[in-house]
């Protein structure tokens, strides 16, 4: 099979395409040929030398989508069940989904029943999960003026996209640092965009709920810009920081706010079925952003690097 090889930390040209033998089968896991999977962020920082329990060389990619190659449980997963996996260490711990086959524990695989393409069926592990989840713990009724930091991230057009679906009353404001990205973030639902300019909101407007995606880094700034009783989701880190410094709960909430999170771990066939029906009935469009073919890795990773990155990024494996 081919697969995308990392034999040592630095930019995109470290990832290279060699030749692998398929994985084999064992007790308890299956193997899955895969169709298309996405590219997310943390599989960057871990090309990058960032995930210090990451050894190398590894196979990157924490999810993908495709059909079961080969099973240990050939009741749940039959040959050709289309089936999708996302976390639990692959790509980290053991190889990933950077190939055409992935050998995953059956814990971590999960059947699926959708009409769905294989390009826009990619897309939504992991970003649109991430994106549900968090659209849940804000608890969206009539009348909410939404923020989304981070807004042009691939989680950050999921979530407007699952909003609007449902919601198109609800106003959903994008804060982004770079302006010129406003027609595309208009064009895939947000109603107004502001600045965010060395992590300080460009604006005196309040929210009664943020998405935050850029993480610790700016989560007093967003505070700043929560109604009274607001809830804020800080769902993402692509500021860097993992870490909340000097934080004070009492003062930092003290307009009696919510401050929780979503973790994308929590997992089950039913969740991702849920995520998949809404999908359905209300008709969003998940159609990802660029499509690459697994030669074309290293660009796939430059784009999302780049001050042009925009939505979500897959890689469709051949046929």
């Amino acid at each position: 099979m081919k697969a995308i090889v990392v034999h040592h930390a630095g930019g995109p040209e470290v990832l290279r395409l060699e030749e692998r033998l398929i994985p084999q089968v064992k007790p308890g896991w299956s193997v899955i040929k895969i169709r298309a999977f996405g590219i997310n962020r943390s599989e960057i920082f871990t090309r990058q030398g960032f995930s210090p329990q990451v050894t190398f060389p590894r196979i990157l990619g924490i999810e993908c989508v495709g059909e079961i190659f080969a099973s240990s449980d050939t009741e749940r997963l039959p040959y050709g069940q289309k089936v999708l996996t996302t976390m639990g260490e692959m790509g980290r711990q053991f190889d990933g989904s950077y190939a055409q086959y992935v050998l995953v524990t059956n814990e971590q695989i999960f059947p699926i029943a959708t009409d769905l393409s294989w390009e826009n069926l990619a897309a939504i592990p992991e970003t649109y999960f991430t994106a549900y989840g968090s659209m849940l713990q804000l608890q969206l009724q009539a009348g909410d003026r939404i923020l989304v930091r981070a807004a042009a991230s691939g989680v950050g057009v999921a979530f407007v996209k699952l909003v609007k679906a449902r919601y198109p009353e609800l106003v959903v404001v994008a804060s982004v640092r770079n302006l010129a990205k406003k027609e595309q973030l208009l064009a895939v639902g947000y109603d107004q965009v502001i600045l965010d300019k060395a992590g300080c909101l460009q604006t005196e407007a309040t929210f009664t709920k943020i998405l935050e995606l850029v993480g610790p880094k700016v989560i007093k700034d967003s505070l700043k810009h929560l109604d009274m009783g607001g809830i804020i989701c800080a769902t993402g880190l692509l500021g860097g920081q993992w870490y909340l410094k000097e934080f004070d709960p009492t003062e930092a909430l003290r307009n009696n706010v919510y401050l929780t999170t979503f973790y994308s771990g929590n997992v089950s066939s039913q969740g991702w079925q849920k995520l998949l029906d809404y999908i359905a009935k209300y008709q969003v469009d998940v159609s990802p952003q660029r499509v690459f073919s697994l030669e074309q890795i290293q660009e796939a990773h430059k784009f999302l690097e780049s001050s042009q990155a925009f939505g979500k990024v897959i890689i469709r494996n051949e046929d």
